[in-house]
């Protein structure tokens, strides 16, 4: 088990809480906080190690194109860098409404 911590730059806070998917294999879990319009704080738990570059990678392109600000955590077990866009742009859209 592994945790990652990361902040990006953002400036456009969610209206509301947002709770997307699960933890099961393969699959993610996203809790979304709304936070001060300054940064996006990013905590991931993975049950894969290792993995370091890739979520950062992928961390940077969501919040680069969506510049999201608040808190979140991700539950991860196994999740493919398109599950993790698909949850975390569900999140951004659930917090919307």
């Amino acid at each position: 088990m592994q945790t990652l911590n990361y902040e990006f730059p953002a400036d456009r806070p969610p209206a509301r809480r947002a709770h997307v998917g699960v933890v099961g294999s393969g699959d993610l879990e996203v809790l979304m906080t709304p936070g001060p319009a300054t940064a996006a704080r990013v905590r991931v738990r993975t049950s894969v190690d290792g993995f370091d570059t890739v979520w950062r990678t992928v961390l940077e392109r969501f919040f680069a194109r969506h510049g999201v600000a608040g808190s979140f955590e991700l539950n991860d077990f196994g999740a493919t860098p398109g599950v993790v866009t698909l949850r975390l742009r569900q999140a951004v859209e659930e917090g919307r409404t």
